[in-house]
């Protein structure tokens, strides 16, 4: 007799590095927002490491820890 285990799917975390990113600005005003801080926020995420799920999963944490919506992002697969 075959006896069938449920198990629970939990989601595999994975860890990425973000290679380029391109914050969506366009919505603002000019005067709104300064160059240096715009810059500052990109090149800190450059190179910044990243749990998540998937890639959709990453635009989101990214999204909800800086609060700007991403226009484009290139990121690695971190093997452990």
């Amino acid at each position: 007799m075959c006896s069938l285990i449920k198990q629970s799917i939990q989601p595999q975390m994975m860890t990425f590095q973000v290679t380029e990113i391109e914050f969506d600005f366009d919505d603002l005003e000019e005067s709104q927002i300064a160059d240096e801080y715009k810059q500052e926020l990109t090149d800190e995420m450059i190179g910044s490491f990243w749990e998540a799920i998937d890639g959709d999963d990453l635009v989101e944490e990214i999204t909800n820890a800086t609060g700007w919506c991403i226009k484009s992002i290139d990121y690695r697969h971190v093997l452990k």
